[in-house]
């Protein structure tokens, strides 16, 4: 135990003997290590984020347009509806037999960034959340804050805000319905999160109220107002798994409709991105590729400036086994000084995209996790050492002392 204490001491001595070297070998392959943690980090997390979220949603209905679009609006919401959609007609498709279960979205306003969604109970309780503070709207203009949004806005129960119009921050107020703070959501991890609920009724009566303005209308115009109601988009979960070869097609030639199954699109989307993926994927092993070149060109000139220490070593009593370790351990520090920073700057870097990503409130990305596939990367960044070191463990192997003392 002694011995090997000693040559890592010594290794660690003559990898730092040219700190330049030692310094631009550790960096190539930190970065190269940083990637790969990066790709691993982010692709878990945004595959997790989607299996969670549209978990139990068969198919999303809305206006005609893009199904991606429909689908990332409406069930991720990070994109804009195309439109709305007659909620007579939503409530004709509630009817089908095939319709298991039907939950109203309508989006259009903000507070602060985060989208105001008007809905039933019925949201909440498809992904189990859990109410921490205050309870679920009893009636409209009265709405329940995501754990996000409370941890962001600072917001309690019984406080009031006014939404603006559109998904961004700068829309117009409608100063003249402020909703109430009913309550405030537990962490789910999911996309309630970030988003501000209240009931469908409130959106209608915000928009309604827009439309009145100071003229009081009559009753004929309110129910004219009331009969042509829309919602933004239908999340919809099927009886039984043959309604999904049937009702998308019904929903796509005999309405004016569409229908947009989520699996489908994310497919093509994760296809999409994988592309992406793939590319820093590849930056990664190219760097890897270069960093293990560099540790083999660097030991290799050790060993040729080093023949006199080593023939040192040998007369001392160092078997030509300990020699070749001595390069070996040395090529291993360098591997877990890289295999140290390459995570510390993948989860970094992990984190910065999180970042990025929460102020256009969008997926949820953090840094601060661990997955249990990261313990490759010090195996990795060990095996791309060791296959460097290879070749100049096996010179100095063969070192031969009565020459070099010749």
């Amino acid at each position: 135990m002694n011995s090997i204490m000693q040559t890592i001491k010594l290794a660690f001595k003559y990898l730092w003997s040219r700190p330049l070297a030692a310094s631009l070998n550790i960096l190539l392959l930190a970065l190269g290590l940083a990637s790969i943690t990066l790709v691993l980090l982010v692709s878990r997390q945004i595959d997790s984020a989607f299996e969670r979220d549209l978990q139990g949603i068969d198919v999303v209905v809305g206006a005609k347009g893009s199904p991606m679009q429909l689908i990332l609006a409406g069930v991720f919401h990070i994109d804009t509806p195309a439109g709305n959609v007659p909620l007579s007609e939503i409530k004709t498709l509630q009817k089908n037999p095939a319709v298991a279960k039907l939950i109203p979205i309508s989006v259009g306003d903000s507070f602060r960034g985060f989208r105001i969604v008007g809905t039933d109970h019925s949201y909440a309780a498809h992904y189990d959340a859990q109410i921490a503070q205050g309870a679920l709207w009893t009636h409209a203009m009265q709405a329940v804050l995501g754990a996000d949004v409370a941890t962001q806005t600072g917001m309690k129960v019984g406080d009031t805000f006014i939404g603006s119009h559109g998904l961004g921050q700068e829309g117009h107020a409608h100063g003249n319905t402020p909703y109430t703070v009913s309550g405030m959501m537990a962490p789910c991890g999911c996309v309630l999160d970030r988003l501000i609920l209240t009931a469908t009724e409130s959106v209608w009566q915000v928009h309604e109220k827009a439309i009145e303005g100071d003229t009081p209308l009559d009753a004929a115009d309110k129910k004219a107002i009331a009969d042509e109601r829309e919602i933004t988009l239908a999340l919809i979960s099927y009886n039984s798994p043959l309604a999904a070869v049937s009702f998308p097609r019904l929903v796509n030639t005999t309405t004016n409709m569409q229908a947009a199954a989520p699996a489908v699109e994310i497919t093509r989307l994760l296809r999409m991105v994988g592309v992406g993926t793939d590319v820093l994927r590849g930056f990664g092993w190219v760097l890897l590729l270069t960093a293990g070149l560099s540790v083999f060109i660097a030991l290799w000139n050790a060993v040729r400036e080093r023949k006199a220490d080593l023939a040192m070593l040998r007369m001392l009593g160092a078997s030509p086994t300990k020699v070749a370790g001595l390069l070996l351990a040395e090529a291993l520090c360098l591997a877990l000084l890289a295999a140290i920073l390459g995570l510390c700057l993948g989860h970094l870097l992990t984190h910065a995209v999180g970042w990025l990503l929460q102020a256009d409130r969008s997926l949820p990305i953090t840094g601060w996790i661990w997955l249990q596939a990261e313990w490759a990367i010090p195996a990795l960044a060990a095996v791309v050492a060791v296959i460097a070191a290879l070749m100049p463990a096996v010179a100095a192997y063969r070192v031969d002392v009565q020459q070099l003392l010749k």
